[in-house]
């Protein structure tokens, strides 16, 4: 299946060119790291970001710092998608070269919560569909289709279903142009009944596309 990406970082390489806070840019295998640091667009924060991807009895992760969008702070859930786990937690701080609290990753919780979620994933298509089904665990209490759509000069298009926690479903739909690229991502939510949910963001200042992991 694709590598997953971190929604943390998927806005957070393609950065406009307004100036405001100085962050550290850093990235290791678990907290804390160090780095250089560098200006980040106008509206951002420094964040944290810690991320366990778990495929079988495998996990491995990632602990990152870097400017984020605000959208993106104090975020904490987790995504399920053909059995491989994804969790995630963020903290932000807001003033320059500062360094964020270290976020607490989710426990891990393989007990069923009775939600049965189609899962695939599908690379050049905002379609993702099968017969495969999926077990939820803990508190991923909602099924999800996520389409991330970029266009121009460095163009994707990737269409995924699990189960997740409400946090990610929170994200709801961005649509951002930067530089050259248009990036849209937006998640479709429901709790397994027909009802479908969606939240919109107010668009904001964020940043580029770093394909890092991603389901």
């Amino acid at each position: 299946m694709s590598s997953p990406i971190s929604i943390f970082s998927l806005l957070s390489a393609f950065a406009a060119t307004s100036f405001a806070l100085s962050c550290t840019q850093c990235i290791s295998g678990s907290p804390p790291c160090t780095g250089d640091s560098r200006t980040c667009p106008s509206g951002d924060m420094c964040g944290s970001e810690y991320v366990a991807l778990s495929t079988g009895g495998d996990t491995k992760t990632t602990f990152d710092r870097r400017c984020t969008s605000s959208h993106f702070c104090n975020l904490k859930g987790s995504r399920t998608v053909k059995q491989e786990q994804y969790r995630v937690a963020t903290s932000c701080c807001s003033t320059d070269n500062c360094t964020p609290t270290t976020p607490e990753l989710p426990e891990q919780n393989s007990t069923p919560n009775g939600l049965v979620c189609t899962t695939c994933v599908s690379d050049n298509s905002a379609y993702c569909n099968s017969s495969d089904t999926i077990q939820c665990t803990g508190k991923e209490n909602r099924c999800f289709l996520l389409i991330t759509n970029i266009t121009g000069k460095y163009p994707s298009l990737l269409a995924v279903r699990g189960c997740a926690t409400k946090s990610f479903c929170d994200v709801g739909n961005i649509s951002e142009t930067v530089r050259d690229s248009s990036i849209n991502l937006s998640f479709i939510c429901t709790s397994g009944g027909s009802s479908v949910h969606k939240v919109l963001l107010t668009p904001a200042v964020v940043c580029l596309l770093l394909l890092k992991w991603f389901f």
